[in-house]
Parts: C-alpha cells; sequence; structure tokens
C-alpha cells in the first residue's frame, strides 16, 4: 500500500493535491530532459533526407538533365563515321573490256571514314558541312587500289509545306521545364503537409498520454480517497464503485495512448528517414502563423505558380501541334537538297587531294497525295476538336485553381479564429478541473460532478489540439496550392 493510503485523511489530501500537480508538470520535466524538436526542423529534415522528398529531387534532376540535352541538340553537331574495314570475299559479275560479263572471285577490302558537323535551322531544316576519305581494294586476276577523298562539301536539307519540329519543339520544351520545377516545389510542399499531419498525429498521442497518465494518478488518488470514506460511512458504495471503475478505464486509456503514441512516433520517424530507435519528443509551435492572407492575391499567385496550370498550358501546346501536324502532314509536301563541294580520286593517297573536281547536287522530291477517302478531313476535325478540349479543360483548370486557392485563404481565417477559442476553451476546462478536484477534495462537491469536469477537461485538450492541427495544415495547403510565401511576401523557391 502507497504512503498516502497510511496517512490520515487531511495530510492525504494534501499530498493527493501535490501527487496530481507533480504528474501534471511530469511531461514538462521530460520536454526540458532532452531537447525537443519542432515542426520547424521536423519538415526541414524531411525535405532534406526524406524518402518522399528525395525521390522529388531525383525526378526534377532527371528533368532539368533532359532540358538540357534539349537544348543542346540545337547547338552544331559534330560527329565521326568510319568504316575500317570491310572486307568481300564473293564470286562477283565483272564487266570486260570487249563489253561481256565473266564471274570472278575477287576479295575486296573497302574502308571510309569521314566527319560531319551539322546545325538544326530555325526554318526545320539542317546544313551540314562534311569532309571523307575513301579507298577501295580489290585482290584477285584484276588487282587494283584507288582513293577517293571529298575534302570539303556543304549542303542543306529542307522539309516545304511540312510542320516546323524546331519551332514546334521549342514552344513546348520550356512550358515542360516549368511544369518539372513547379512540381518539384509541390512536392516539397507536399512533404511538409504530410509531416505536419504526422507531427501532430504524434504531438497529440503525446500529449493524450501524459493526460492518460496524469488521470491515472489523479484516479488512483481518489479512489483511495474513497475508500477512506466509505469505510467511515461518510459516501455509499455506490460512490466508491463509480471511483474504482473510473480507474479502471483510465488504466485502459493509457494502455491504448501509448500504442497510439508508438506508432505515430515510429510513423513520423519513417517520414523523416531516422534511424527507428531515434528517441523523438516534440514541442508544439509555440505561435501559430499570423499573417492575413488576401485571397484576390492567393488566387493570382495560385494561377501563376500551379504546376496544374502549366500542365493545362501544354495540353494545349501539344493540341495545337497536333491540329498543325494533322494539316500539314496529310497534304502536298517537297523536300530540297543540295550540297556542293570538291572530290577527287587517285591510284595513291598522296594524291588523292590532288587536281581536285567541283562537285553539285541537287533535287526536289514531291509528294501529292490524290486519293484519301476523307482521311486528311478527318485527322484535323479530330484534331481541331481535342484543341476545342484542351481549351476547355484548362479554362476549367484555371477555375478550380483559382476557387481553391481562395477558399483555402478563408479557410486559414477560420482556423485562426477556431484556434483562439479552443485555446480559451482548453484553459476554462483545465481550470474548472482544477477546482472541482479541490472542490471534491474538501467534500463540496458529488463525485458526479468532478468526472464531468474531467470529461469535459480531457475534451477541450483534444479541440484545442485538433484546431491547432487544423491551423498549421491550412497555413502549409495554402501555400502548396500558390507556391508563395505569404509571411515573406515573395514566391517559394
Amino acid at each position: 500500500m502507497s504512503p498516502i493510503r497510511m496517512m490520515p485523511a487531511p495530510a492525504a489530501r494534501a499530498r493527493s493535491v501535490a501527487l496530481a500537480g507533480a504528474l501534471l508538470l511530469l511531461p514538462l520535466m521530460r520536454l526540458a530532459a532532452q531537447e525537443p524538436m519542432s515542426l520547424q526542423r521536423a519538415i526541414e529534415i524531411a525535405q532534406q533526407q526524406g524518402h518522399t522528398a528525395r525521390e522529388a529531387r531525383a525526378t526534377v534532376e532527371a528533368a532539368r538533365y533532359r532540358d538540357d540535352a534539349f537544348w543542346a541538340q540545337y547547338m552544331p553537331q559534330l560527329s565521326l563515321t568510319g568504316t575500317v574495314p570491310s572486307y568481300n570475299h564473293a564470286i562477283i559479275p565483272v564487266l570486260q573490256p570487249d563489253g561481256t560479263t565473266l564471274f570472278r572471285s575477287q576479295n575486296q577490302t573497302e574502308s571510309q571514314l569521314g566527319a560531319t558537323i551539322s546545325q538544326r535551322l530555325p526554318t526545320g531544316g539542317n546544313f551540314f558541312l562534311s569532309s571523307s576519305l575513301q579507298t577501295l581494294q580489290i585482290s584477285g586476276s584484276q588487282s587494283m587500289r584507288t582513293w577517293s577523298s571529298t575534302p570539303i562539301q556543304v549542303g542543306l536539307r529542307q522539309d516545304l509545306f511540312r510542320p516546323n519540329n524546331f519551332r514546334l519543339d521549342r514552344r513546348e520544351q520550356p512550358v515542360r521545364s516549368q511544369l518539372a520545377e513547379r512540381q518539384f516545389l509541390e512536392a516539397r510542399e507536399d512533404v511538409a503537409l504530410q509531416v505536419t499531419n504526422l507531427f501532430f498525429d504524434m504531438y497529440t498521442a503525446q500529449v493524450g498520454l501524459a493526460n492518460a497518465r496524469t488521470n491515472v494518478a489523479v484516479n488512483d488518488t481518489l479512489y483511495t480517497l474513497n475508500k477512506g470514506r466509505y469505510e467511515v460511512g461518510k459516501i455509499g458504495e455506490n460512490d466508491l464503485l463509480q471511483s474504482e471503475l473510473a480507474l479502471l478505464r483510465s488504466r485502459t486509456s493509457l494502455d491504448g495512448a501509448k500504442l497510439d503514441h508508438d506508432r505515430a512516433a515510429a510513423a513520423l520517424r519513417l517520414a523523416l528517414n531516422v534511424d527507428p530507435a531515434t528517441p523523438l519528443e516534440l514541442v508544439v509551435p509555440t505561435e501559430a502563423p499570423a499573417y492575413s492572407a488576401d485571397t484576390a492575391i492567393a488566387a493570382s499567385q495560385a494561377l501563376l505558380h500551379a504546376s496544374s496550370a502549366s500542365n493545362a498550358e501544354l495540353r494545349e501546346i501539344v493540341a495545337r501541334r497536333g491540329v498543325t501536324e494533322a494539316r500539314l502532314e496529310n497534304g502536298l509536301g517537297a523536300t530540297v537538297q543540295a550540297s556542293i563541294g570538291f572530290n577527287a580520286t587517285a591510284p595513291a593517297f598522296d594524291q588523292a587531294y590532288q587536281d581536285l573536281l567541283e562537285a553539285r547536287q541537287f533535287s526536289v522530291s514531291v509528294s501529292v497525295p490524290l486519293i484519301q477517302w476523307g482521311a486528311r478531313h478527318s485527322r484535323i476535325g479530330a484534331a481541331r476538336a481535342e484543341l476545342q478540349q484542351a481549351e476547355d479543360s484548362r479554362q476549367a483548370t484555371l477555375d478550380q485553381i483559382a476557387m481553391d486557392a481562395r477558399f483555402a485563404a478563408l479557410q486559414l481565417e477560420q482556423t485562426r479564429r477556431s484556434l483562439q477559442l479552443s485555446a480559451k476553451a482548453d484553459t476554462v476546462g483545465a481550470k474548472r478541473f482544477e477546482v472541482a478536484y479541490n472542490r471534491y477534495v474538501i467534500g463540496k462537491i458529488a463525485i458526479d460532478n468532478l468526472y464531468l469536469a474531467q470529461s469535459e477537461k480531457d475534451q477541450a485538450i483534444v479541440q484545442y489540439l485538433q484546431a491547432l492541427r487544423s491551423h498549421w495544415e491550412a497555413h502549409y495547403l495554402l501555400r502548396r496550392l500558390t507556391l508563395y510565401d505569404f509571411e515573406a511576401g515573395k514566391p517559394i523557391e
């Protein structure tokens, strides 16, 4: 039996009050003994080393590399090609001086080496500058070796009446790059939202565990006190049984609170990507975000920065490209190819670059579809319908973005007011329970009133924590929807 039960009634009452106060301060003592983790610190850790954040970083890095590769293809490209060597041994037809053809066995060895500089043009064509050297050696009844050189050749290839992929690609790529960057920023804010939920899950469990321990201690003290009162006939058996039932329920609640705390702590550690054995002691933010978010600013910033706006814009650009391709790819088309340069041939390498002759080439190829059975018209119609769908979808997306941002700003204001009321209710509930506890100890109120005050105190704690969670969630939701830092007054980078 505890020392409290061995003392006279007045000393037991005083010791009970002191024990309850000490138990109420126990969470604060444990918090001081260990460096606590704030919400902002937890978010920073998750955004730096969490699995979700690392995945988002890898995704945006891949997008940046693809963007670099895209723009690099519009720079001059240097390539080297060669065949060293190509050997062929076979019986082949050989033209004789008298005009007859005989089949002869020959060994052919061919080697070729060339270098080309090419440049894509804004018109969609391709300009190139090349140089090559080739040698052919034949062994057999008519053995020979010859060299052929093309020191320089300048050429152009240009499609006419066809989609200009150069221009179309350059229109799409900046939007794709912008989309990837915005999705990365939103992924970081999603991490902040996730950690906020997990943080308050654990903090709620942490406060609930402390409150459950306090309730067990208080109910144990009350049960001991009521046993003494029952023995001297001051209370009936019903009050004693009610006190014992409250003690048993509080112990059951304590077991559940321990499990909830451990589960919430494990989930938070997983989100932070820290060792499962890492101790966590949380401290709730002392001040909630107090800025005022203007709904008009929220809507405008969301329209500027939301990835869904970029995605809708990209879909419309792709749909417009589809109309252009459907209109031009199935109609009249032509390709112009031209080149000019110098070449020479000689039986020896040192003579292959002498007595150069001019080499010219020019061709125009034309494609004219005659009968398509309405296929071209149908493709154009389908592409235009898809463009109309993309335009309507983009407008609906923009309207939805603006609406969500406006209501997110309003929700932040509402949660701030709710938090203020809940904080006041929490203070009043704790004070009421303290008064009811003291009055019950001195026998001024019935036990039903005490347990009612205890229940209302517990409900006020839960409501305050929920209001605090909702306010921080509204804060990070507004940041995620707008990618705008209202506290700093600038976009999130």
